[in-house]
């Protein structure tokens, strides 16, 4: 899916979270192009390069919205986040690590 421009982003953060900083999800939403876009906001809550726990990934999103498992599982069908196939271990897609083996 094509990345998110600044004004949807922007719209997104407006219409679907109450705060920003912490960001808190106030209602998810219902089309598939603005859950992309707030899928983007949300895996800005994971670092680079970190190799996360499920647990740590739980708390994480848990803060963000009380459904962290669609959340969780949505970062990961968008290709956002990538997991071990055991799903101990979560990370951050970016072109600098594939995995957490990498390391």
């Amino acid at each position: 899916m094509e990345k998110p421009t600044a004004s949807e982003i922007e719209k997104t953060l407006q219409s679907f979270f109450s705060s920003y900083d912490p960001l808190v999800m106030k209602v998810f939403p219902s089309k598939t192009r603005k859950q992309y876009v707030a899928y983007c906001i949300i895996s800005g809550c994971f670092e680079d390069g970190i190799c996360y726990t499920e647990k740590e990934v739980n708390e994480i999103l848990a803060s963000v919205h009380p459904d962290f498992a669609t959340i969780r599982r949505g970062l990961v069908d968008y290709g956002l986040l990538r997991r071990t196939t055991d799903c101990s271990s979560y990370w951050l897609v970016s072109e600098n690590k594939e995995s957490c083996e990498q390391s």
